[in-house]
């Protein structure tokens, strides 16, 4: 039998996530953004939240205010969120109701949370897995053994990257406890429409997860089983699912109401688990508790309710001016240094720059690791990027993963938050899409919606570009779509110079950082390509993101004759267009970006007014590309100053890079296309 005292705060809890739910129904013009409660969750969440320790992390998802409220968080705070009050401690007015975030030293710390359904529970097995590499390689001595909780409904656990969660959390036994709590519904779908078994049932496949059923409406029987299940995690270090069937008295959420959609029978039933009543039961006829006294708990919790509601309505609105805060982190990696061209040293091709960069970082940072598809100790990447790292880091540093794409990159954000700092790599860019959903809910939003808190540093290794007959799935180009998405940085090198000096200024920089690595530059093979190969700088050379090159610069003479042009590119695009312009000696001046984000706008327009005609090119599909959009800038802002249209040049608009070389290169620019839209525009 529990203690009276933790049964009676148990109770007060859930009267003060009643009179929440109340008077937030009871106030619905002033509660006007989207919200959901805990009403008939609030049992189990309780039962969790009060047995975390500070250590501990936890994913409470958006229905989990009791949670918050058993883990110690006020009314008053989580309310700021539920309006948008500029003094939201989670999000600063950012984000919905019960999305928080925590670094809190005297609270169990909580990364940010998204509200795609089942996204968390990669970023929250990140954080596990951070735990589990921080033990085993002895950079933490936890006084006590750290556990991680990751909550979700049912209902997400029918999505797929649920699974990879899963499988890697038993395959490296992650100290992960996953509380899924059943309330039969997703939104208006029912559990029989959804699934053919319940997340229980479905735990069994996955050998090593442990499982347990709960009613989690009674709260005595989940604070025990809580209370078992985090104790043996704490020392065994083992993944568990715990599986609570729960009562959804409340609505959906404030904007999907409960009436919408369910029957009076389906809401009675539900109604027969009210877990206020029950507990409350229990209190009277085996704590012999009174009534009165119960009830006077109830009043109480009422009007404190009442009067942290009444503060968090008078409390501000957020200052538009801070609108723009947040979406990076200040890096220290802001100017060139190092010694780039060291005297005495022979050239080496692209990819063992970055392969010599990545082992320097390992040397120098121990709290970096490098992981992926076939990275590891066997075969060292298939492009030999990773050759020799594990042989000379071990397997728990540098390691293989199963075909993960969505695990590898949204692990990122939870290794991130334990202070990690993770290097990983999809092994071509035609495989980023299935971790698409990971790199924009997640990791691009962290940063903003946790007012800086939980920045993601991480870095995203991707090989990319067409040469040599790769075909349609392992050619393609993704800058453009990388591109769309706010809150991350893209790195283009094309040179090994700018790669190691790049990767140095990448393992600085606390915001995430995708390096996008072309193929065909990686060993020079590529004729015309030999000027990749360079001198490799020192491991103290630093190349800062948003600071581009000139490739090759214009005579004088031929700028003040007005007879010269300029090329805007990165990557290939650069050797294109070095290659056409030995055809016009001195007419050619071409700046290669380095970054696509951030980018060098200073330079690319003064480079734009100085010569007055320019070309864009891209090994892209042209139409809606990155290199349109910024041939659009340029003519907003250098308008005055041009003598012709803004030219821009890119591969056909095809689904996919054909098999066929042939076929490929008729696709692709080259050299001769280029050429080609040079002597129209000096001509021009």
């Amino acid at each position: 039998m529990l203690p009276q005292e933790i049964m009676l705060k148990a109770y007060r809890l859930m009267m003060t996530g009643k009179a929440m739910a109340e008077i937030y129904d009871a106030n619905r013009p002033i509660c006007k953004y989207v919200h959901s409660t805990a009403r008939g969750h609030e049992a189990i969440q309780l039962a969790t939240g009060l047995q975390l320790q500070p250590c501990d992390y936890v994913s409470p998802y958006y229905r989990d205010e009791s949670m918050m409220l058993g883990m110690g968080h006020r009314p008053y705070e989580m309310m700021l969120q539920l309006l948008a009050k500029g003094d939201d401690p989670f999000t600063g007015g950012r984000a919905y109701y019960n999305h928080p975030n925590s670094r809190r030293a005297d609270r169990p710390q909580i990364i940010h949370q998204s509200s795609a359904t089942g996204m968390q529970v990669i970023p929250t097995t990140g954080v596990a897995q951070g735990i589990q590499y921080r033990e085993e390689q002895g950079l933490s001595n936890y006084p006590i053994p750290p556990v991680v909780i990751c909550s979700l409904g049912d209902g997400s656990v029918t999505e797929g990257e649920v699974s990879e969660a899963f499988q890697f959390a038993v395959l490296h036994q992650l100290p992960i406890i996953y509380l899924v709590q059943d309330n039969e519904w997703g939104i208006s779908v029912t559990g029989d429409e959804a699934r053919t078994m319940d997340a229980y049932e479905y735990a069994a496949g996955f050998k090593g997860l442990d499982r347990v059923r709960v009613d989690g409406s009674d709260f005595a029987a989940s604070y025990q089983v809580m209370e078992d299940v985090i104790n043996m995690v704490r020392k065994e270090r083992r993944p568990i699912l715990v599986h609570a069937k729960v009562p959804l008295l409340g609505h959906h959420t404030s904007g999907v109401r409960k009436e919408w959609y369910r029957t009076a029978e389906d809401l009675a039933k539900h109604g027969i688990n009210d877990p206020g009543p029950k507990l409350k039961a229990a209190l009277i006829h085996t704590y012999g508790v009174t009534e009165d006294e119960l009830d006077k708990i109830e009043a109480e919790e009422t009007v404190y309710v009442s009067a942290e509601f009444d503060a968090a309505v008078a409390s501000p609105e957020p200052d538009p001016a801070t609108v723009a805060d947040f979406v990076f982190m200040p890096t220290p990696a802001t100017h060139e240094t190092g010694t780039r061209t060291p005297i005495g040293k022979d050239k080496v091709v692209m990819v063992d720059a970055a392969l010599h960069a990545v082992e320097e970082i390992l040397q120098d940072h121990p709290n970096a690791l490098f992981y992926g598809q076939d990275v590891g100790k066997r075969l060292g990447g298939v492009f030999r990027e990773a050759a020799t790292l594990a042989d000379k880091f071990g397997d728990n540093r540098v390691f293989n993963t199963a075909i993960q794409e969505a695990y590898i990159i949204g692990s990122t954000v939870g290794m991130s938050a334990v202070g990690l700092k993770p290097i990983v790599e999809v092994q071509f860019a035609d495989y980023i899409y299935p971790g698409l959903n990971q790199l924009v809910t997640e990791i691009s939003k962290s940063c903003y919606l946790s007012c800086g808190k939980f920045p993601v540093s991480c870095i995203i290794r991707v090989p990319i570009g067409a040469y040599g007959g790769g075909g349609p799935y392992h050619s393609g180009s993704v800058e453009s779509t990388l591109a769309t998405i706010k809150g991350i940085k893209i790195a283009y090198p094309s040179n090994a110079a700018d790669i190691k000096g790049l990767m140095k200024a990448a393992i600085m920089d606390p915001n995430p950082i995708v390096m996008l690595e072309h193929k065909g530059l990686y060993w020079s093979k590529v004729p015309g390509t030999d000027e990749a190969k360079m001198v490799e700088p020192d491991r103290d050379y630093v190349l800062p993101f948003g600071k581009g090159a000139i490739a090759l610069e214009a005579s004088s003479d031929a700028v003040e004759n007005g007879e010269s042009i300029c090329v805007i590119t990165y990557g290939m695009g650069v050797y294109w267009a070095k290659s056409a312009a030995k055809r016009f000696e001195g007419k050619v001046e071409v700046v290669d970006l380095r970054t696509i984000y951030p980018l060098d706008e200073e330079l690319i327009y003064n480079t734009v007014k100085k010569h007055g005609k320019c070309i864009v090119l891209t090994e892209e599909q042209l139409r809606n590309s990155f290199c349109e959009a910024l041939a659009g800038r340029i003519a907003q802002h250098c308008f005055t100053y041009l003598d012709a249209p803004v030219q821009t040049i890119g591969a056909m608009d095809l689904p996919a890079v054909p098999m066929n070389v042939a076929l490929e290169a008729a696709m692709l620019p080259n050299a001769d296309k280029v050429a080609e839209k040079m002597k129209w525009l000096i001509e021009y």
